[in-house]
């Protein structure tokens, strides 16, 4: 009896278990498509999607830091993934999936 009450325990730690990661990968699904529609709001390169700024301004960016809040952020991402060779990743999601 014991066991199967274990069994259950663990069946419904695994759901919740399931559950928190399907919503953690939904938010992370809206954080990827918001990024991939988002524009510097600013400066030199103000309207150009943040996908598409020139490599050597991010690196400027880390190199001098990035801007509080989300903007900085998403520059901070998109460093690791330029860094990374991921841009093309970006570029998909924003032609598959409309603006939020």
């Amino acid at each position: 009896m014991y066991q199967q009450e274990a069994r259950k325990g663990i069946n419904l730690y695994s759901l919740l278990l399931l559950l928190f990661s399907l919503k953690k990968m939904e938010q992370d699904s809206k954080l990827l498509i918001k990024l991939a529609h988002t524009k510097m709001p600013f400066g030199k390169y103000e309207g150009r999607f943040l996908i598409d700024l020139p490599e050597y301004y991010v690196v400027w960016y880390q190199n001098k830091g990035f801007p509080k809040g989300e903007l900085g952020q998403q520059l901070q991402l998109i460093y690791e993934l330029k860094l990374n060779g991921l841009e093309e990743l970006i570029r998909n999601i924003k032609k598959r999936y409309p603006k939020p």
